[in-house]
């Protein structure tokens, strides 16, 4: 099934693989999705929202097997502070669920900030904008088209 970012991606003319698995909506973490579709977790980008105190609602694009580093991400988005938006708040400013958010397609077109790590790789998972559904791409392609800026916005799990 085609999802609202595959079809953006068909306009854009970008290559891609669509890849589904059974999910469990009580454990949708990236590591999760990573073992289900065959890819290490470092190469299975989760997309976070997350809000800055000047520039407004972003999102945050990491690795699966990393944490956002939210005053990286304040850094560089120009924001003196970053906090993740609640739960509640993802798809009303998304039009996506948890599980299934990603910057393609979402309601509205806000900034798109990316861990260093995506051009590490030759290819990349992200959420097709459907819990069950992931996008494998190359990660400039994945960039362009998400009008992306790359930054060391991510730490590994657990670190202060």
């Amino acid at each position: 099934m085609k999802t609202n970012a595959a079809r953006l991606l068909d306009k854009l003319g970008i290559s891609y693989e669509l890849r589904t698995y059974a999910f469990d909506p009580d454990d949708l973490a990236a590591e999760s999705v990573a073992a289900k579709i065959g890819l290490p977790a470092e190469q299975v980008f989760k997309t976070l929202v997350a809000r800055g105190d000047r520039n407004g609602v972003l999102f945050a694009v990491v690795p699966g097997d990393a944490q956002l580093d939210l005053k990286a991400l304040a850094k560089l988005s120009g924001d003196r502070k970053v906090d993740t938006v609640p739960l509640k708040e993802v798809q009303p400013l998304t039009g996506y669920i948890r599980g299934g958010v990603t910057v393609f397609g979402a309601k509205k077109s806000f900034p798109v900030y990316v861990d260093e790590t995506i051009e590490l790789f030759d290819v990349i998972s992200i959420s097709a904008g459907a819990r069950g559904t992931q996008i494998l791409l190359a990660p400039a392609d994945y960039l362009r088209a998400a009008a992306g800026q790359v930054g060391p916005i991510a730490k590994p799990k657990d670190a202060a």
